[in-house]
């Protein structure tokens, strides 16, 4: 077992069309690097994991509950378990990084 994360060499997930991901995972939290397509959507959804991030590239905006945001990078945000979110890239590639308590089962590839 390997204690470092190989962004280079790890193979994506697609999440949605045009937002792709890189996991990596232990007993109990999943860290994603997530990259988004200028324009790509995540629709509004839940799950029961709690999520937290940070945009690291470009801006996106993000909707949690009832509130929406534009996110610029270093902007952070946690989403507790069941609550919806959607998230939109604004005109340039954007990138964000999550965790997700426990793992997020259907990341892991």
């Amino acid at each position: 077992m390997s204690y470092f994360c190989d962004l280079e060499r790890r193979a994506e997930k697609e999440l949605a069309p045009g937002v792709t991901a890189k996991t990596f995972w232990q007993q109990n939290m999943l860290l994603s690097f997530v990259t988004m397509q200028p324009n790509s959507v995540v629709a509004m959804h839940t799950h029961p994991h709690e999520q937290a991030g940070t945009v690291v590239e470009g801006e996106i905006t993000l909707t949690i509950a009832d509130e929406t945001r534009v996110l610029k990078v270093g902007d952070c945000y946690i989403i507790p378990g069941d609550v919806p979110h959607s998230a939109t890239a604004h005109n340039g590639l954007a990138r964000v990084v999550d965790i997700f308590s426990p793992v997020r089962e259907s990341y892991q590839y």
